[in-house]
């Protein structure tokens, strides 16, 4: 069938894209009024207006953010603030859609050169990419349209969020299939990369069809050791058929925008992460990157061209997996269409000089933390073994009293791990410097 033949409803979306391919300155504010606040702060007007972007200055970097400069910003990763060019980007499609919905539906494609920046950003191909709303939504359908053969099981880890944990929960209601649980250490500042592989090895079957792990343990911020998991898996596949192959499948999401890696690095078959995390890319966006795509379903049905063609001639859709696997209907589309900007502010300051910054900040705070009598350390020293997010336990205190005491008594913001086994977490990254992880410290010995 040709476009022109095609319904006005079907031809309208394809025009949009739809199925085209488918602060202020973070102050160094400190008690004493010292740090190095940039002289101009972004109050986060609708226009996106900041002082002139230099990537090459972490203080024109910083400046491009429009959170309270007041305070000490060590969460701000939970949920991305927007910098300027991604704030920017948002509100043009938004005055674009509300000034003629149709006629900017109808435009470019603006979808496609998404998919081409998430792609040159990963190391991977654009329709090796499905746009998602967050890291939760892309391990659902990624977890729900597994094609599991009887007697085949999913391996998946103690560690992992709830997000994992559910829709493994889900996908057995399903289908039966048996998911199983391996605990990869005991202590996690001790965790070795030798130990997670070899406990991991251990657990594996026979009929282990998906390994199913997080890239940094948002419970104990342990990395974990992906590109070696995927050697011992290469060796456990070489004997099996191509249909049993143990698929590694990894959430990605904070590693993704706090480490250099790309998917060629891991060597993982799945990569899923939410984009408004550690990139700071428009809120409600992710990304899920496949190389193993017929091994999956599409969940919901895609407003992509070939789900369509699929439809309109009665016959089942076949195309390109990213294409097929992201979710059709009507999105937040002024973020989606933004997540590009992301992609770009992030590549300009620099893939390596992010993951340098964050982990320079990362490893000051630990040994810090580390030299504290009050304060018991959970993430572990080695940089190779962690990344952004450091974990600590503060001798009788609650974490979320520490959170609480931090930000009123010393205008420091933490978050606390949502998990059973509670501690006090910080993110140290772009937005936050040196200088600030020194008062972290020192506030954090004074908790008690």
């Amino acid at each position: 069938m040709r476009e022109r033949d095609l319904p006005v409803g079907r031809r309208a979306l394809l025009g949009a894209g739809l199925l085209a391919g488918a602060g202020a300155a973070l102050a160094g504010c400190t008690s004493d009024g010292s740090g190095d606040r940039p002289a101009t702060a972004d109050t986060g007007r609708a226009d996106g207006s900041a002082p002139p972007f230099d990537p090459a200055s972490w203080e024109s970097v910083r400046a491009q953010f429009a959170l309270d400069p007041g305070y000490a910003q060590f969460a701000a990763y939970v949920l991305a603030s927007h910098p300027a060019p991604v704030r920017r980007a948002v509100e043009e499609h938004r005055r674009g859609l509300d000034a003629d919905t149709a006629a900017y539906l109808n435009g470019p494609d603006r979808e496609e050169p998404v998919r081409q920046a998430a792609a040159d950003y990963l190391g991977g191909e654009a329709d090796e990419v499905a746009l998602t709303d967050s890291t939760t939504m892309g391990l659902g359908l990624l977890y729900g349209g597994l094609r599991l053969l009887p007697g085949q099981d999913v391996l998946t880890t103690e560690h992992d969020f709830y997000a994992t944990h559910e829709s493994l929960r889900l996908l057995a209601e399903r289908t039966g299939a048996r998911v199983r649980r391996a605990r990869l250490y005991d202590e996690p500042s001790t965790a070795s990369a030798d130990a997670i592989v070899s406990r991991l090895k251990e657990a594996l079957g026979p009929r282990t069809r998906v390994v199913a792990v997080t890239w940094v343990h948002s419970g104990t911020g342990v990395r974990l050791p992906v590109r070696e998991i995927a050697r011992m898996l290469a060796e456990a596949n070489a004997s099996r058929d191509e249909q049993d192959r143990a698929l590694l499948c990894v959430d990605g999401v904070h590693g993704f925008g706090a480490l250099a890696d790309d998917v060629g690095d891991l060597d993982c078959d799945f990569l899923v992460s939410g984009t408004h995390k550690w990139l700071y890319g428009p809120r409600g966006t992710g990304i899920v990157w496949g190389r193993a795509w017929d091994a999956v379903r599409p969940v919901i049905p895609s407003f992509s061209g070939p789900a369509f063609s699929g439809w309109i001639d009665g016959h089942v859709p076949s195309g390109p997996g990213g294409v097929l696997g992201t979710p059709g209907g009507y999105h937040s589309f002024e973020h989606r269409w933004a997540l590009d900007e992301a992609f770009a502010f992030h590549r300009a300051i620099g893939k390596d000089r992010v993951a340098a910054r964050i982990a320079e900040q990362a490893t000051r705070l630990k040994e810090g933390l580390s030299a504290l009598r009050n304060a018991r350390l959970v993430t572990p020293v080695d940089a190779g073994l962690s990344a952004g997010l450091v974990c600590c336990a503060i001798v009788g205190v609650d974490a979320g009293l520490a959170a609480r005491r931090l930000r009123e008594r010393h205008r420091i913001i933490a978050s606390v791990t949502p998990y059973r086994e509670q501690y006090l977490r910080f993110g140290p990254g772009i937005v936050t410097t040196p200088e600030e992880v020194d008062r972290v410290i020192k506030a954090v010995a004074t908790l008690e």
